[in-house]
């Protein structure tokens, strides 16, 4: 019988368990923590009953992911919820910029922006299965879906701020290039247009949803799918080296690439040892909780009715505060992003007591606290927003990598987002999930496609290790 261990239960670490225990494979997973999740943990930290997402909070790649679509996580719970509008922008002396999943009401609110939004993002929305089946894997396959990907491809190498020049009014730009900073990488360079093209193609087919009961549903979901299929996961079991686990046909490992490598010691290749060690981080999260009675007080109508806020102000705005984080400088205005998951999910709330989820883009290994930042930053569009909180919770950018030895310096993409990482992540390799070590396989987020719970980075390590058992 074909067995394997897995080190790690984050989204990546399950989805390559579910992947080869469909397979056949009788699986088994280790867990350091006392509770399965990595990322997408739900807590209530605060007060009883009131969850927050201990990271990841919106899911446009989650709904969108080929391999979560290939599932019915469904019949195991994942129920994904949505709020009335999905992303809103607000600007100081204008109204917001508004994203819904309906592409024609977001053309309608961009006004004379709206012929040039939706010209852009119909035809990509309408092949968004086609492109996240291509880029969701490593750079270096074979297309199956070539027109598609030539499409996509052409504009995403493209630095965001270049993208953003389509749009005449603040509000269109924004949205692209608040959506855009989720990469973690300076506007102004190649490539940058990647990630807000991606979410925002994918947001117009499936919206930006949460699933009821928090993050945490996800992997739950994905955990009862694998015990459904023989598996089983042990919590508080660390494991310090490859030598303590047990004689298995694959190893699969949901770590960092330093990780990997103090994991495996001298048996790993040098070659792979140096690549490994040389691996970027990028940026790092500054993660502020905050129990609010009645919610935000925004200035905008909008914010108030948006699952996802992003505040940063202007394009301009945005592009210094990303330039500043990589120079190593923490921004005074620093971009930040807002959760109401409540709105879609009302579960989540006690009463008239409301979580909000908030972290701030900082420098890496950023020692700081950024709360004063960040509750400037909504203050800014929301006053008087202090005399509304009731409870708070904070992890700085040191304390991340506590939370998640995944997240180095605070990292929580698991990875620097630069075009050379874009194209050899973790390393240069005809297969980058391969750790040199035959049998054992890394599938964490420093793996493609990156960052975010898609769950692709497992899925496409283990179907690496299933071609690697048909050939022994």
């Amino acid at each position: 019988m074909t067995d394997a261990v897995v080190v790690g239960s984050g989204p990546n670490g399950l989805a390559a368990a579910v992947t080869l225990a469909l397979r056949g494979v009788t699986v088994t997973v280790y867990e350091a923590a006392d509770t399965i999740g990595g990322g997408t943990r739900t807590t209530e930290r605060i007060r009883p009953g009131l969850l927050h997402d201990e990271c990841s909070a919106t899911h446009p790649l989650g709904v969108a992911s080929p391999f979560f679509r290939s599932l019915d996580l469904g019949a195991h719970g994942l129920e994904w919820r949505r709020a009335e509008i999905d992303l809103a922008h607000p600007l100081d002396d204008a109204v917001a910029g508004v994203y819904s999943r309906s592409l024609g009401r977001t053309a309608e609110r961009l006004g004379p922006d709206g012929a040039a939004w939706r010209r852009l993002f119909a035809p990509l929305a309408e092949h968004v299965d086609a492109i996240t089946a291509e880029v969701l894997r490593p750079m270096t396959h074979v297309p199956t879906h070539p027109v598609s990907l030539a499409r996509f491809g052409l504009r995403a190498l493209l630095p965001a701020t270049l993208t953003a020049r389509r749009w005449r009014t603040q509000q269109a730009q924004a949205l692209f290039g608040g959506v855009a900073a989720h990469a973690y990488h300076p506007l102004t360079r190649p490539t940058t247009s990647a990630v807000g093209l991606l979410m925002l193609a994918a947001g117009h087919r499936y919206g930006w949803p949460v699933p009821r009961g928090g993050s945490r549903a996800i992997t739950d979901a994905l955990a009862s799918l694998l015990v459904a299929h023989g598996g089983r996961i042990e919590t508080g079991r660390r494991v310090r080296s490859l030598g303590e686990l047990p004689r298995t046909d694959v190893t699969m490992l949901d770590l960092s690439p330093a990780g990997v490598a103090a994991l495996a010691g001298d048996r790993l290749p040098a070659r792979v040892a140096r690549a490994y060690r040389r691996y970027r981080f990028g940026p790092a999260a500054f993660k502020l909780d905050l129990a609010v009675e009645g919610g935000i007080p925004w200035r905008d109508d909008a914010c108030r009715r948006a699952g996802s806020v992003h505040l940063g102000g202007t394009l301009a705005e945005i592009a210094a505060a990303e330039r500043d984080l990589h120079r190593g400088r923490m921004p005074e205005r620093p971009f930040v992003l807002i959760g109401q998951q409540y709105l879609a999910d009302p579960t989540r709330s006690v009463g008239d007591i409301h979580p909000v989820w908030t972290y701030a883009h900082v420098p890496h290994g950023y020692t700081g606290d950024a709360t004063e930042a960040i509750l400037r930053q909504i203050e800014r569009f929301a006053p008087r927003t202090r005399e509304r909180i009731v409870g708070s919770f904070s992890r700085s950018a040191a304390e991340m990598p506590v939370y998640n030895p995944n997240y180095v310096g605070g990292d929580i993409a698991s990875g620097a987002n630069g075009p050379w990482q874009l194209l050899a992540r973790p390393r240069l390799a005809v297969d980058p999930y391969a750790t040199g070590i035959p049998g054992v396989y890394i599938c964490s987020a420093s793996t493609p496609p990156g960052g975010g719970v898609h769950g692709m980075g497992g899925h496409n390590a283990a179907r690496s290790a299933l071609r690697h058992l048909a050939r022994t």
